[in-house]
């Protein structure tokens, strides 16, 4: 049986009862994110707040934790904080996201019905950058061998590739 935050639920309905949903979510869980960001890990928390605004059905989602990424300097594990909240507009069709409003990120739903763990993959996915890297070169666990600080080129050297050909077809 999948957890709770993965069960698809009823978008009309969680917004006319102006429903609060808490979660509490393993990022390794989320197939999308699997897909995009190989080894995460790490999970958030969080709430999302149902209601409706200007005709549409509206989702505030609250998310704190921490994602545990690989770095792409070094290779080894980091963590990303997340601490994000965002209203979004969950529309039905893709004609309907120009009519959203602007302060709201349209959300396609399918078939009137989305869970927690959707709301959360969609914004991670915003949200984690795209090739992670530690924040300070310090932290990263890059070898010794390795310049921290690029190295400087050389002076421009003339390289004339065929300046012996005409000696070596001498002695043929």
């Amino acid at each position: 049986m999948s957890p709770p935050w993965f069960q698809p639920l009823d978008v009309d309905r969680l917004a006319l009862g102006e429903t609060e949903i808490d979660f509490d979510v393993p990022l390794a869980e989320l197939p999308r994110l699997q897909a995009r960001i190989a080894g995460i890990g790490g999970s958030v928390r969080g709430a999302a707040r149902f209601g409706r605004q200007s005709g549409f059905a509206v989702a505030e989602l609250s998310l704190v934790g921490k994602a545990k990424l690989q770095c792409q300097r070094c290779m080894q594990t980091m963590e990303f904080p997340v601490d994000s909240t965002t209203r979004v507009g969950l529309i039905l069709s893709e004609a309907q996201a120009a009519e959203v409003p602007e302060e709201l990120e349209p959300v396609l739903v399918r078939e009137g019905r989305i869970s927690a763990a959707e709301l959360v993959e969609e914004e991670l996915l915003l949200a984690l950058p795209i090739v992670p890297l530690h924040e300070e070169l310090r932290d990263c666990a890059v070898p010794p061998s390795a310049p921290l600080v690029a190295e400087e080129a050389p002076e421009h050297v003339t390289q004339r590739p065929f300046e012996g050909l005409a000696e070596l077809l001498r002695h043929k």
